[in-house]
């Protein structure tokens, strides 16, 4: 079930979401409560659970950032060793093989867009826009074509979205976009130019 669509534009983030709730097989209702949504400085959007989205909105308090930490460093270090606490109190993350599994979000914080994997592995892409759930791969496309419109992103997002649900059974509407305002500017262009320099060498 579910597509998240995120995208950056002028250091604001936009999060955007189904609000298709699925058992996996043939059963679907559509949700009231959203699987968007900001708190604390952030904006998210997850898929997998409702009740990991449960637990990010109302059980995770975020840990403070250290003054002088990067984003990333402080996203991949104490934030997320302390969500992987929270998931595992409250039973669901699960362990095995010492390995800890969660579940797939979308989080928007300081201008920036991040993927957080089932493996609570912190991933950023060098586009400006991410999508998952069962609809990811079509919104992917889609707004892949739509990122050079001259349109807002709100409706970038919610055309991915529309796509999404046009061709995968696990998405409906109707689509709910939140943005993060921080006027400042998002790493993405450092990373590119790190890669950049990779490749080059």
């Amino acid at each position: 079930m579910t597509c998240i669509v995120g995208l950056v534009h002028d250091g604001d983030v936009f999060i955007g979401g189904d609000s298709a709730g699925s058992n996996g097989a043939l059963d679907m209702m559509i949700r009231a409560d959203e699987k968007v949504f900001k708190k604390d400085g952030m904006v998210f959007g997850f898929t997998s659970s409702f009740r990991m989205g449960q637990i990010l909105r109302y059980s995770f308090v975020p840990p403070s950032q250290a003054v002088g930490q990067g984003d990333y460093e402080y996203l991949c270090g104490q934030w997320i060793d302390s969500l992987i606490d929270c998931l595992k109190e409250k039973g669901y993350a699960s362990v095995a093989n010492n390995n800890v599994t969660g579940g797939e979000f979308l989080v928007g914080f300081n201008g920036s867009l991040y993927h957080i994997d089932d493996d609570f592995q912190v991933g950023m892409r060098v586009d400006r826009y991410d999508s998952v759930g069962c609809g990811g791969r079509y919104a992917i496309g889609a707004m892949s074509v739509l990122i050079g419109d001259d349109i807002s992103p709100e409706e970038k997002i919610n055309k991915a979205l529309a796509v999404a649900a046009r061709f995968s059974a696990g998405v409906r509407g109707p689509f709910v976009v939140k943005k993060l305002s921080t006027g400042q500017v998002d790493i993405v262009p450092a990373l590119v130019e790190i890669l950049s320099k990779e490749n080059n060498d």
